[in-house]
């Protein structure tokens, strides 16, 4: 057990066990990691963070980071964790990122969910958006469409500019995903829980989700995740996280329900897709009925969206077909919730609310 100068002293998160994770080998079976805590770190003082909220590769194997801090909102690191580039200073609710291929270049989507640094703040409070005196209050959010470099092309601001929205509907989008026409998918996972689809210029289509549908397949519910699943090419669809229903959805294109993925205890995130897997970032683990601090985990999906590995929770167990409840060991992580994958198989994990620490490299091990 740590004391609490020693836990001062490490420059990553530690765990609800308070050991040091730096080294650690975990995972089952194939999927075997040893932890590199010290990949992704930086001078805090030049290159400060709040949260790692989402990374994403380029095609050179540049990892783009994007944190909620706006001395510079996106890190781009190497795969050995030096830094390359830092830049931007307008997304103070910087959430997710994603780029894409247009041709010879690529772009970048940043996502902002909506909250601002509270200069009314009392110095202690930070749990209540709602509360004049908290660390973060809300606004609208939006999504931005840039070079590598950081030049904006443009931006999505509230759906009630297009009618989609009235305006007393809140509008705090959390991840984005494309479709290989350009088309882009935005969840409101901090809004209005609905899922809106624009065109490549940005102009909205139509939108699916909320809470009080008939079919309750539809609703979502903190819906923080989503990702294009372009695994069989003849049926592309979307994969939607329902995060507080403790499931990934499964739409088509037009909205459609197709299926419900079980990740049963596991407040979920969106997939991260390599080859016929994909990679899922837990924030929480259901435990005493709510979503307790500091048990944050990784699940692992099969070609058939069968769980069929976690990295810092018990290996998931499935009775007559129904995935039983998970829970985080506690050992490992705090809060996962960014996960990229490089060409061998390494994963990137970034944390939110796990003391301003920076990403870490988990290296995949020989079976």
């Amino acid at each position: 057990m740590l004391t609490s100068e020693q836990k001062h002293l490490i420059p990553h998160a530690t765990p609800k066990n308070d050991e040091d994770p730096h080294g650690k080998i975990i995972g089952q079976g194939k999927f075997k990691y040893k932890i590199d805590a010290h990949w992704g770190k930086l001078n805090p003082n030049k290159y400060p963070i709040e949260n790692c909220h989402a990374m994403v590769m380029d095609s050179q194997g540049r990892i783009f980071m994007i944190t909620d801090n706006t001395t510079n909102n996106i890190l781009v690191y190497s795969q050995n964790g030096e830094l390359l580039d830092a830049f931007g200073s307008s997304f103070p609710g910087g959430h997710a990122i994603k780029i894409v291929k247009e041709g010879e270049q690529e772009f970048l989507y940043v996502v902002d969910s909506g909250w601002i640094v509270n200069r009314h703040w009392d110095g202690h409070s930070t749990e209540q958006w709602d509360s004049p005196t908290n660390n973060v209050i809300p606004q609208a959010g939006f999504i931005a469409k840039m070079t590598l470099d950081g030049k904006l092309i443009y931006s999505i601001g509230h759906p009630q500019t297009c009618g989609a929205y009235k305006p007393e509907q809140p509008f705090r989008p959390t991840d984005i995903a494309i479709a290989p026409n350009g088309d882009l998918y935005v969840t409101d996972g901090y809004g209005s829980d609905f899922l809106l689809h624009y065109d490549k210029q940005g102009r909205y289509i139509n939108h699916w989700g909320g809470h009080h549908n008939e079919d309750k397949n539809y609703n979502l519910h903190n819906t923080h995740g989503v990702e294009v699943d372009l695994r069989d090419p003849l049926n592309p669809t979307l994969i939607v996280s329902s995060r507080f229903e403790q499931c990934l959805k499964v739409f088509s294109f037009d909205g459609k329900y197709l299926d419900r993925i079980s990740a049963n205890g596991a407040y979920i995130g969106g997939p991260v897709f390599k080859g016929e897997l994909f990679y899922a970032p837990v924030c929480w683990s259901h435990i005493d009925n709510k979503n307790a601090d500091d048990s944050g985990f990784i699940s692992i999906f099969d070609k058939n969206n069968t769980l069929i590995a976690n990295l810092g929770a018990p290996q998931p167990q499935y009775i007559n077909g129904e995935l039983q409840p998970m829970q985080s060991n506690g050992d490992i992580f705090n809060h996962v919730h960014c996960i990229c994958v490089d060409q061998d198989d390494n994963l990137y994990v970034g944390q939110w609310n796990s003391s301003k620490t920076y990403p870490i490299k988990l290296i995949k091990q020989s079976c």
